[in-house]
């Protein structure tokens, strides 16, 4: 075989889909199908593969629009709509995989986990508290000159991570809690559709849209050259990531459906995790799991920390790298601070609102070997999906926000067909597509 020909072997094809799972799989992607478990009960396979296409399906999409389209990361992905909105999307996307969200939910998640059943009751504030100004210290302070400790937590820590989970996971079938009760809330009206918007809070799209440029250059590093055996790899190892994440989700969510057996419902997914490793395993469950879970949740955290201060470098040159990581640890810290229950509050609106922009440029990426670069394809579904996303965006605040001009601006999106269920952009997207194809062969026949 050619050097041109070259495509990825067994073992470099492995090597890239771990790397990818270990990119992908933090600390939400342990508790979010927990909570999807427990509040689809009887609706378990509906809810599940919802959950699979957004949580699993996309992210493996992202990584892929990278390869076939040959940019090299988000900004330069989003400049197909326009410079000022490839400056404004990658701005919130990272703040979002950044300091206000994905980075305090890894100390409150780590935390609720690993130390809660450790500490008093009335102790939890400050325990929490102190536990994250030690957590994001000590991010920051690897962030400052990332060292050889993500190479030994990769190498340990991942297959440490995943053998405990599978002594737990292998419990939840031997052993059952229970059996699933009656679907809650929107998992009883459409639990697929309920699933596929809970899959959003992993984030995982938008990290595929941040992080598929290191798969792609590690592809490459391996000496694969030629773009569509490229895009070929990126898929294959992306589909042995999308596997292993797939069986690790099914049975999270059979865990936390199982666990209303032996436990009363929690507001998410962490209290429900404890629980059930406590139930299986003791204290020593509940020890080895705050070990895993904590290591975990701060190799991520040095992870988002570095990305955050590169990818903001290049952005604005002028701020210093220091100040950049300084903030991307500081930030978070505040956040993590107001409580797992409200910081999910608080950045589900927002994850409604930029989830449908991230999934619309993806799937239009990926029509690029039809398409081609065509901007006003680009540009007419980000218009068309840009308000419905809001007012998706807005339905999600919390109940008692919903009066006023909100509660107006609401009627009007109940119009839109899935509107109720998160997904009122749809019917809206397509037709800014079909509206964007249409400028685009017009413009084209004009122009010859």
């Amino acid at each position: 075989m050619g050097k041109m020909n070259r495509k990825l072997n067994r073992r470099e094809l492995l090597f890239v889909g771990m790397m990818l799972f270990g990119l992908f799989f933090g600390a939400g992607n342990l508790i979010f199908p927990v909570f999807v478990g427990q509040e689809a009960g009887t609706n378990y396979w509906a809810a599940l593969i919802g959950f699979l296409i957004s949580g699993v399906g996309l992210p493996l999409l992202g990584v892929t629009a990278i390869g076939m389209t040959k940019t090299d990361g988000v900004f330069n992905l989003s400049q197909r709509v326009g410079h000022w909105y490839a400056y404004a999307f990658t701005v919130l996307l990272y703040l979002c995989i950044g300091p206000l969200f994905a980075l305090p939910r890894l100390a409150s998640i780590s935390y609720a986990v690993g130390l809660t059943p450790f500490v008093a009751s009335n102790q939890q504030h400050w325990g929490l508290l102190v536990y994250s100004v030690l957590f994001f210290g000590v991010a920051w302070w690897f962030a400052r000159k990332p060292s050889k400790i993500m190479v030994y937590v990769g190498k340990f820590l991942t297959p440490a991570f995943l053998i405990l989970l599978a002594g737990l996971l292998l419990m939840v079938l031997i052993k059952p809690l229970g059996h699933g009760q009656a679907p809650v809330q929107q998992y009883a009206a459409a639990p697929l559709a309920a699933g596929f918007t809970a899959g959003y809070s992993t984030m995982d799209a938008l990290a595929a849209l941040a992080f598929g440029i290191i798969v792609v250059n590690a592809i490459k590093g391996l000496g694969v050259t030629q773009p569509t055996q490229i895009a070929r790899d990126t898929i294959r190892a992306g589909g042995l990531a999308v596997f292993l994440m797939a069986v690790i989700y099914g049975l999270l969510a059979l865990l936390g459906r199982n666990a209303l057996g032996a436990f009363s419902r929690a507001s998410n997914g962490g209290p429900v995790l404890a629980n059930v490793a406590n139930a299986y395993f003791g204290e020593l469950g509940n020890g080895l799991l705050a070990v895993i879970v904590i290591v975990a949740c701060l190799k991520t955290a040095i992870g988002l920390i570095t990305a955050f201060g590169d990818t903001f470098k290049e952005l604005f040159p002028k701020v210093p790298y220091q100040l950049l990581i300084g903030l991307a640890s500081v930030v978070p810290l505040l956040f993590a601070n107001v409580g797992l229950a409200q910081l999910l509050t608080i950045s589900t609106p927002i994850l409604m609102f930029i989830y449908p922009l991230a999934i619309t440029l993806i799937l239009v990426s990926l029509l690029t070997p039809l398409l081609g670069n065509a901007k006003w394809v680009y540009r007419m579904v980000t218009v068309f999906t840009i308000f419905p996303a809001l007012l998706d965006g807005l339905n999600a605040l919390p109940a008692s926000l919903h009066h006023g001009w909100v509660q107006t601006v609401l009627n009007g999106g109940a119009l839109l067909p899935g509107f109720s269920v998160g997904l009122g952009w749809t019917l809206p997207a397509v037709a800014g597509l079909i509206i964007g194809v249409g400028l685009t062969q017009f413009l084209r026949s004009k122009a010859s």
